[in-house]
Protein backbone atom coordinates (compact mmCIF):
# COMPACT_ATOMS: atom_id res chain seq x y z
CA UNK A 1 0.00 0.00 0.00
CA UNK A 2 1.39 3.23 -0.96
CA UNK A 3 0.39 6.60 0.78
CA UNK A 4 -1.01 8.04 -2.33
CA UNK A 5 -3.45 4.95 -2.37
CA UNK A 6 -4.62 4.75 0.37
CA UNK A 7 -8.03 6.80 1.35
CA UNK A 8 -7.11 9.85 3.78
CA UNK A 9 -9.91 12.57 5.02
CA UNK A 10 -10.27 14.38 7.73
CA UNK A 11 -12.60 11.94 9.73
CA UNK A 12 -9.52 10.15 9.52
CA UNK A 13 -7.49 12.60 11.43
CA UNK A 14 -7.17 13.04 15.37
CA UNK A 15 -4.99 13.92 18.12
CA UNK A 16 -3.82 10.15 18.89
CA UNK A 17 -4.58 7.38 17.55
CA UNK A 18 -4.66 4.04 19.39
CA UNK A 19 -4.10 0.68 17.72
CA UNK A 20 -5.99 -2.11 19.29
CA UNK A 21 -9.03 -2.50 21.75
CA UNK A 22 -7.99 -4.15 24.21
CA UNK A 23 -7.72 -3.38 28.38
CA UNK A 24 -5.32 -1.37 27.50
CA UNK A 25 -5.96 0.79 24.37
CA UNK A 26 -9.35 0.97 25.21
CA UNK A 27 -8.20 2.63 28.62
CA UNK A 28 -6.36 4.77 26.89
CA UNK A 29 -8.63 6.06 24.53
CA UNK A 30 -11.68 6.67 27.25
CA UNK A 31 -9.47 8.73 29.69
CA UNK A 32 -7.56 10.42 26.47
CA UNK A 33 -11.67 11.23 25.23
CA UNK A 34 -12.58 12.22 28.46
CA UNK A 35 -10.30 14.72 28.96
CA UNK A 36 -10.94 16.11 25.69
CA UNK A 37 -8.40 14.87 22.97
CA UNK A 38 -9.62 13.64 19.83
CA UNK A 39 -8.68 9.63 19.84
CA UNK A 40 -9.00 7.14 17.11
CA UNK A 41 -9.34 3.77 18.44
CA UNK A 42 -8.71 1.38 15.99
CA UNK A 43 -9.50 -2.65 16.52
CA UNK A 44 -8.40 -5.43 13.68
CA UNK A 45 -11.03 -7.54 15.00
CA UNK A 46 -14.67 -7.20 15.16
CA UNK A 47 -16.43 -7.48 19.04
CA UNK A 48 -17.26 -9.79 20.50
CA UNK A 49 -14.14 -11.89 19.91
CA UNK A 50 -12.18 -14.22 21.77
CA UNK A 51 -9.42 -13.39 23.55
CA UNK A 52 -6.65 -15.95 25.73
CA UNK A 53 -7.10 -15.45 29.47
CA UNK A 54 -8.08 -16.74 33.01
CA UNK A 55 -11.12 -14.23 33.06
CA UNK A 56 -10.22 -13.50 36.85
CA UNK A 57 -9.73 -10.09 37.80
CA UNK A 58 -7.59 -8.88 41.17
CA UNK A 59 -9.16 -5.79 43.04
CA UNK A 60 -5.92 -4.00 41.29
CA UNK A 61 -8.30 -4.44 37.96
CA UNK A 62 -11.96 -3.69 39.82
CA UNK A 63 -9.97 -0.23 41.03
CA UNK A 64 -9.44 0.74 37.03
CA UNK A 65 -13.16 -0.27 36.04
CA UNK A 66 -14.06 2.03 38.61
CA UNK A 67 -12.28 4.62 37.25
CA UNK A 68 -14.05 4.25 34.05
CA UNK A 69 -17.20 4.31 35.13
CA UNK A 70 -18.12 0.67 34.09
CA UNK A 71 -21.18 -1.18 36.04
CA UNK A 72 -19.74 -3.53 37.82
CA UNK A 73 -23.13 -5.00 39.29
CA UNK A 74 -23.64 -8.93 39.97
CA UNK A 75 -26.65 -7.78 38.08
CA UNK A 76 -24.79 -6.42 35.04
CA UNK A 77 -23.31 -9.83 34.69
CA UNK A 78 -20.21 -9.43 36.72
CA UNK A 79 -19.61 -12.40 39.14
CA UNK A 80 -17.66 -11.00 42.36
CA UNK A 81 -14.75 -13.20 44.30
CA UNK A 82 -13.26 -13.00 47.82
CA UNK A 83 -9.79 -13.84 47.37
CA UNK A 84 -7.48 -16.89 46.59
CA UNK A 85 -7.81 -20.23 47.14
CA UNK A 86 -4.43 -21.79 47.01
CA UNK A 87 -3.66 -25.53 46.80
CA UNK A 88 -0.46 -27.59 46.95
CA UNK A 89 2.17 -29.40 49.21
CA UNK A 90 -1.19 -30.76 50.15
CA UNK A 91 -2.47 -28.14 51.87
CA UNK A 92 -5.33 -26.18 50.88
CA UNK A 93 -5.42 -22.15 51.98
CA UNK A 94 -8.02 -19.57 51.36
CA UNK A 95 -6.97 -16.19 51.47
CA UNK A 96 -8.90 -13.35 51.30
CA UNK A 97 -8.06 -10.45 49.50
CA UNK A 98 -6.55 -7.91 51.64
CA UNK A 99 -8.39 -4.92 53.12
CA UNK A 100 -6.32 -2.15 51.69
CA UNK A 101 -7.03 1.72 51.46
CA UNK A 102 -5.59 1.69 48.10
CA UNK A 103 -7.57 -0.85 46.44
CA UNK A 104 -11.10 -2.47 46.92
CA UNK A 105 -11.48 -6.33 49.18
CA UNK A 106 -12.85 -8.13 45.79
CA UNK A 107 -11.92 -9.08 42.67
CA UNK A 108 -13.89 -10.18 39.35
CA UNK A 109 -14.51 -12.72 36.63
CA UNK A 110 -15.90 -11.57 33.47
CA UNK A 111 -15.19 -13.75 30.32
CA UNK A 112 -12.84 -11.58 28.14
CA UNK A 113 -15.08 -11.56 24.51
CA UNK A 114 -17.73 -9.02 26.53
CA UNK A 115 -14.65 -7.73 28.64
CA UNK A 116 -12.53 -6.14 26.30
CA UNK A 117 -16.43 -5.03 24.29
CA UNK A 118 -17.46 -3.23 27.61
CA UNK A 119 -14.09 -0.70 27.89
CA UNK A 120 -14.16 -0.46 24.17
CA UNK A 121 -17.79 0.75 24.52
CA UNK A 122 -17.14 3.27 27.25
CA UNK A 123 -14.24 4.86 25.31
CA UNK A 124 -16.66 5.09 22.47
CA UNK A 125 -19.43 6.89 25.13
CA UNK A 126 -16.32 9.35 26.81
CA UNK A 127 -15.73 10.22 22.49
CA UNK A 128 -13.19 7.92 21.15
CA UNK A 129 -14.23 7.03 17.53
CA UNK A 130 -13.92 3.29 17.38
CA UNK A 131 -12.71 1.73 14.14
CA UNK A 132 -13.55 -2.16 14.34
CA UNK A 133 -12.04 -4.39 11.36
CA UNK A 134 -9.07 -2.06 11.52
CA UNK A 135 -6.21 -3.99 10.18
CA UNK A 136 -2.75 -1.68 11.10
CA UNK A 137 -0.37 -2.52 8.87
CA UNK A 138 2.83 0.21 8.23
CA UNK A 139 3.30 3.19 10.53
CA UNK A 140 3.31 6.79 8.66
CA UNK A 141 6.48 8.46 9.75
CA UNK A 142 8.06 11.57 8.83
CA UNK A 143 10.81 11.56 6.84
CA UNK A 144 12.45 14.64 8.59
CA UNK A 145 11.69 14.34 12.36
CA UNK A 146 11.81 9.99 12.07
CA UNK A 147 8.96 10.03 14.18
CA UNK A 148 5.17 8.13 13.44
CA UNK A 149 2.58 10.55 12.60
CA UNK A 150 0.01 7.59 11.50
CA UNK A 151 -0.65 4.22 10.21
CA UNK A 152 -1.68 2.69 7.38
CA UNK A 153 -4.85 0.47 7.60
CA UNK A 154 -7.32 -2.50 5.73
CA UNK A 155 -10.68 -1.66 6.67
CA UNK A 156 -13.89 -3.48 7.09
CA UNK A 157 -14.73 -7.25 5.04
CA UNK A 158 -13.49 -5.67 1.97
CA UNK A 159 -9.94 -4.47 3.10
CA UNK A 160 -10.00 -0.84 1.92
CA UNK A 161 -6.54 0.88 1.80
CA UNK A 162 -7.01 3.64 4.72
CA UNK A 163 -4.73 5.89 6.35
CA UNK A 164 -4.90 7.04 9.88
CA UNK A 165 -2.90 10.74 10.69
CA UNK A 166 -2.23 12.01 14.22
CA UNK A 167 0.90 13.27 15.66
CA UNK A 168 0.92 10.84 18.66
CA UNK A 169 0.37 6.65 18.20
CA UNK A 170 -0.37 4.76 20.83
CA UNK A 171 0.56 1.50 20.38
CA UNK A 172 -2.07 -1.41 22.27
CA UNK A 173 -1.62 -4.28 19.77
CA UNK A 174 -0.39 -6.72 21.87
CA UNK A 175 2.58 -9.32 22.35
CA UNK A 176 3.23 -9.21 18.48
CA UNK A 177 2.58 -5.83 18.73
CA UNK A 178 3.70 -5.17 14.67
CA UNK A 179 3.31 -1.50 15.19
CA UNK A 180 6.44 -1.61 17.60
CA UNK A 181 8.32 -3.73 15.56
CA UNK A 182 8.00 -1.37 12.55
CA UNK A 183 9.32 1.31 14.28
CA UNK A 184 12.36 -0.96 15.57
CA UNK A 185 11.41 -2.12 18.74
CA UNK A 186 12.14 -5.31 19.51
CA UNK A 187 11.66 -7.64 22.21
CA UNK A 188 14.45 -8.05 25.30
CA UNK A 189 15.27 -11.73 25.48
CA UNK A 190 16.52 -11.23 29.04
CA UNK A 191 13.26 -10.86 30.21
CA UNK A 192 11.17 -13.78 31.20
CA UNK A 193 8.26 -15.01 29.00
CA UNK A 194 5.31 -17.25 30.19
CA UNK A 195 2.55 -18.97 28.36
CA UNK A 196 -0.92 -18.98 29.32
CA UNK A 197 -3.42 -21.88 27.97
CA UNK A 198 -6.80 -22.29 29.15
CA UNK A 199 -10.69 -23.82 28.43
CA UNK A 200 -13.95 -23.93 29.35
CA UNK A 201 -16.18 -26.46 30.77
CA UNK A 202 -19.67 -26.98 31.82
CA UNK A 203 -19.38 -27.43 35.46
CA UNK A 204 -20.90 -27.36 39.23
CA UNK A 205 -18.20 -25.47 40.27
CA UNK A 206 -18.87 -22.56 37.95
CA UNK A 207 -20.17 -20.49 41.01
CA UNK A 208 -17.20 -19.92 43.35
CA UNK A 209 -16.42 -17.06 45.65
CA UNK A 210 -12.33 -17.76 45.36
CA UNK A 211 -10.44 -17.42 42.57
CA UNK A 212 -8.49 -21.00 42.79
CA UNK A 213 -4.90 -21.61 41.93
CA UNK A 214 -2.92 -25.00 42.14
CA UNK A 215 0.74 -23.89 43.15
CA UNK A 216 1.79 -28.03 41.69
CA UNK A 217 1.79 -28.94 38.13
CA UNK A 218 3.62 -32.00 37.66
CA UNK A 219 5.11 -33.38 34.08
CA UNK A 220 4.62 -37.30 34.77
CA UNK A 221 5.93 -38.42 31.15
CA UNK A 222 9.83 -39.75 31.95
CA UNK A 223 10.76 -41.93 34.50
CA UNK A 224 10.74 -39.36 37.76
CA UNK A 225 7.97 -36.52 37.68
CA UNK A 226 9.05 -32.72 37.61
CA UNK A 227 7.48 -29.86 39.08
CA UNK A 228 7.36 -27.48 36.34
CA UNK A 229 7.49 -23.34 37.06
CA UNK A 230 3.91 -22.55 36.81
CA UNK A 231 0.39 -22.90 38.33
CA UNK A 232 -2.85 -24.16 37.33
CA UNK A 233 -6.02 -21.83 38.02
CA UNK A 234 -10.01 -22.83 38.40
CA UNK A 235 -11.96 -19.83 37.90
CA UNK A 236 -15.83 -20.30 38.16
CA UNK A 237 -17.73 -18.07 35.67
CA UNK A 238 -21.18 -18.04 37.62
CA UNK A 239 -22.30 -19.19 34.21
CA UNK A 240 -22.55 -22.74 34.40
CA UNK A 241 -18.53 -23.15 33.48
CA UNK A 242 -14.99 -22.82 35.14
CA UNK A 243 -12.23 -21.19 32.80
CA UNK A 244 -9.41 -23.67 33.68
CA UNK A 245 -5.87 -23.36 32.57
CA UNK A 246 -2.47 -23.50 33.65
CA UNK A 247 0.19 -20.80 33.03
CA UNK A 248 4.32 -21.72 32.80
CA UNK A 249 7.48 -19.51 32.43
CA UNK A 250 10.54 -20.09 29.86
CA UNK A 251 12.78 -20.60 33.04
CA UNK A 252 12.26 -24.52 32.98
CA UNK A 253 14.10 -26.48 30.54
CA UNK A 254 11.32 -28.40 29.53
CA UNK A 255 9.33 -24.60 28.77
CA UNK A 256 10.22 -25.73 24.74
CA UNK A 257 9.86 -29.34 24.61
CA UNK A 258 6.36 -29.78 26.34
CA UNK A 259 2.85 -29.75 24.47
CA UNK A 260 1.43 -27.31 27.27
CA UNK A 261 -2.11 -28.97 25.65
CA UNK A 262 -1.23 -32.08 26.57
CA UNK A 263 -0.10 -31.01 29.82
CA UNK A 264 -3.46 -29.37 30.49
CA UNK A 265 -5.42 -32.58 29.90
CA UNK A 266 -3.47 -34.27 31.84
CA UNK A 267 -3.93 -32.32 35.08
CA UNK A 268 -8.08 -31.83 34.22
CA UNK A 269 -7.41 -35.91 34.09
CA UNK A 270 -6.22 -35.92 37.48
CA UNK A 271 -9.29 -33.96 38.84
CA UNK A 272 -12.52 -35.31 41.01
CA UNK A 273 -14.72 -36.54 38.15
CA UNK A 274 -18.00 -35.09 39.96
CA UNK A 275 -16.33 -31.45 38.61
CA UNK A 276 -16.89 -32.46 35.41
CA UNK A 277 -13.49 -30.92 33.60
CA UNK A 278 -13.70 -34.21 30.86
CA UNK A 279 -13.08 -33.66 27.44
CA UNK A 280 -17.27 -34.43 26.80
CA UNK A 281 -17.79 -31.12 29.18
CA UNK A 282 -15.53 -28.87 26.98
CA UNK A 283 -17.15 -25.92 25.80
CA UNK A 284 -15.09 -24.87 23.29
CA UNK A 285 -11.42 -25.65 21.80
CA UNK A 286 -7.69 -25.46 24.15
CA UNK A 287 -6.15 -21.99 23.26
CA UNK A 288 -3.17 -20.85 24.20
CA UNK A 289 -1.40 -17.13 24.19
CA UNK A 290 2.04 -15.65 25.17
CA UNK A 291 2.88 -14.01 28.78
CA UNK A 292 5.49 -10.52 28.05
CA UNK A 293 6.80 -9.88 31.17
CA UNK A 294 8.87 -7.77 33.10
CA UNK A 295 9.62 -4.48 30.06
CA UNK A 296 10.25 -6.71 28.07
CA UNK A 297 9.82 -4.36 24.83
CA UNK A 298 11.33 -0.89 25.59
CA UNK A 299 11.54 2.05 25.57
CA UNK A 300 7.83 2.78 26.20
CA UNK A 301 8.41 6.24 24.45
CA UNK A 302 9.98 6.68 21.17
CA UNK A 303 9.45 9.32 18.50
CA UNK A 304 5.96 9.50 18.73
CA UNK A 305 4.87 6.03 19.88
CA UNK A 306 3.61 4.85 23.29
CA UNK A 307 3.79 1.22 24.09
CA UNK A 308 0.71 0.34 26.91
CA UNK A 309 -0.35 -3.13 28.09
CA UNK A 310 1.41 -6.03 26.29
CA UNK A 311 2.85 -4.17 23.87
CA UNK A 312 5.50 -2.91 26.07
CA UNK A 313 6.05 -5.87 28.64
CA UNK A 314 4.01 -5.19 31.13
CA UNK A 315 2.81 -8.56 32.25
CA UNK A 316 3.57 -8.86 36.26
CA UNK A 317 6.34 -11.87 36.42
CA UNK A 318 5.13 -12.94 39.83
CA UNK A 319 1.89 -14.23 38.97
CA UNK A 320 1.15 -13.57 34.79
CA UNK A 321 -1.65 -10.85 35.94
CA UNK A 322 -2.25 -8.32 32.61
CA UNK A 323 -5.22 -6.63 32.61
CA UNK A 324 -4.71 -4.76 35.27
CA UNK A 325 -1.44 -3.41 34.25
CA UNK A 326 -2.28 -3.16 30.86
CA UNK A 327 -5.32 -0.91 32.10
CA UNK A 328 -2.98 1.29 34.43
CA UNK A 329 -0.56 1.63 31.67
CA UNK A 330 -3.10 2.84 29.54
CA UNK A 331 -4.37 5.52 32.23
CA UNK A 332 -0.98 6.53 32.66
CA UNK A 333 -0.17 7.38 29.06
CA UNK A 334 -3.58 8.73 28.54
CA UNK A 335 -1.98 11.29 31.57
CA UNK A 336 0.62 12.14 30.01
CA UNK A 337 -0.42 12.74 26.24
CA UNK A 338 -2.91 15.10 27.63
CA UNK A 339 -0.42 17.10 29.92
CA UNK A 340 2.14 17.19 26.27
CA UNK A 341 -0.54 17.96 24.69
CA UNK A 342 -1.39 21.15 26.16
CA UNK A 343 2.57 22.42 25.61
CA UNK A 344 2.96 25.23 23.67
CA UNK A 345 5.97 24.26 21.41
CA UNK A 346 7.51 20.66 20.29
CA UNK A 347 10.52 20.74 22.71
CA UNK A 348 7.97 21.10 25.89
CA UNK A 349 5.59 18.47 24.31
CA UNK A 350 8.26 16.11 23.93
CA UNK A 351 10.01 16.67 27.21
CA UNK A 352 6.38 15.73 28.75
CA UNK A 353 6.40 12.69 26.74
CA UNK A 354 9.76 10.88 27.72
CA UNK A 355 8.18 11.59 30.97
CA UNK A 356 6.28 8.26 30.70
CA UNK A 357 8.76 5.59 30.32
CA UNK A 358 10.12 7.02 33.96
CA UNK A 359 6.72 6.88 35.43
CA UNK A 360 6.38 3.19 34.24
CA UNK A 361 9.93 2.39 36.14
CA UNK A 362 9.38 4.43 38.88
CA UNK A 363 6.01 2.80 39.36
CA UNK A 364 6.22 -0.66 38.47
CA UNK A 365 10.43 -1.07 37.59
CA UNK A 366 11.85 -2.33 40.99
CA UNK A 367 8.74 -4.63 41.68
CA UNK A 368 9.49 -6.23 37.88
CA UNK A 369 12.85 -6.61 39.21
CA UNK A 370 11.90 -8.53 41.84
CA UNK A 371 9.99 -10.71 39.83
CA UNK A 372 12.44 -11.52 37.62
CA UNK A 373 14.35 -12.81 40.56
CA UNK A 374 11.81 -14.86 41.88
CA UNK A 375 10.84 -16.38 38.11
CA UNK A 376 14.74 -17.49 38.48
CA UNK A 377 13.95 -19.24 41.82
CA UNK A 378 11.18 -21.03 40.75
CA UNK A 379 12.80 -22.21 37.72
CA UNK A 380 15.36 -24.53 39.70
CA UNK A 381 12.42 -27.75 40.24
CA UNK A 382 14.17 -28.07 44.24
CA UNK A 383 13.22 -24.56 45.25
CA UNK A 384 9.51 -24.82 44.04
CA UNK A 385 9.08 -27.95 45.84
CA UNK A 386 10.26 -26.31 48.95
CA UNK A 387 8.66 -23.46 48.39
CA UNK A 388 5.20 -25.52 47.92
CA UNK A 389 5.92 -28.20 50.32
CA UNK A 390 6.90 -25.55 53.52
CA UNK A 391 5.61 -22.49 52.57
CA UNK A 392 1.94 -23.12 52.70
CA UNK A 393 2.17 -24.70 56.15
CA UNK A 394 2.42 -21.08 57.04
CA UNK A 395 0.10 -18.74 56.98
CA UNK A 396 0.91 -15.29 58.27
CA UNK A 397 3.77 -15.96 55.56
CA UNK A 398 1.43 -17.12 52.77
CA UNK A 399 -0.77 -13.96 53.29
CA UNK A 400 2.65 -11.51 52.89
CA UNK A 401 3.12 -13.83 49.57
CA UNK A 402 -0.22 -13.20 48.55
CA UNK A 403 0.16 -9.52 48.64
CA UNK A 404 3.71 -9.82 47.41
CA UNK A 405 2.14 -11.70 44.09
CA UNK A 406 -0.14 -9.79 43.22
CA UNK A 407 0.85 -6.40 44.19
CA UNK A 408 -1.49 -5.52 46.42
CA UNK A 409 -0.14 -3.25 49.30
CA UNK A 410 -0.90 0.62 50.38
CA UNK A 411 2.29 2.86 48.81
CA UNK A 412 1.90 4.87 52.19
CA UNK A 413 1.46 3.38 55.61
CA UNK A 414 -0.50 0.13 55.51
CA UNK A 415 1.20 -2.55 57.59
CA UNK A 416 4.18 -3.71 58.45
CA UNK A 417 4.17 -6.72 55.55
CA UNK A 418 3.26 -3.49 53.22
CA UNK A 419 6.17 -1.40 54.50
CA UNK A 420 8.70 -4.33 53.88
CA UNK A 421 7.27 -5.17 50.11
CA UNK A 422 7.18 -1.50 49.16
CA UNK A 423 10.73 -1.33 50.64
CA UNK A 424 12.04 -4.21 48.83
CA UNK A 425 10.69 -2.44 45.53
CA UNK A 426 12.32 1.05 46.08
CA UNK A 427 15.73 -0.72 46.62
CA UNK A 428 15.51 -3.01 43.63
CA UNK A 429 17.05 -1.59 40.27
CA UNK A 430 14.64 -0.47 37.91
CA UNK A 431 15.47 -1.73 34.64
Amino acid sequence: MTESSAEHSAEHSADVIVVGAGPAGSTAAYHLAKAGLDVLLLEKTAFPREKVCGDGLTPRAVKQLVAMGIDISEEAGWLRNKGLRIIGGGVRLQLDWPDLASFPDYGLVRKRDDFDEQLARQAVKAGARLYERCNVGAPVVDGRTGHIVGVEARLGEEKRPVRFSAPLVVAADGNSSRLSLAMGLHRREDRPMGVAVRTYFTSPRHDDDYLESWLELWDRRGPQDRLLPGYGWIFGMGDGTSNVGLGVLNTSDSFKELDWREVLKAWCASMPEDWGYTPENMTGPIRGAALPMAFNRQPHYTRGLLLVGDAGGLVNPFNGEGIAYAMESGQIAAEVIVQAHARATYAQRELALQRYPKILKDTYGGYYTLGRAFVKLIGNPKVMRIATERGLTHPLLMRFTLKMLANLTDPTGGDAMDRIINGLSRVAPRS
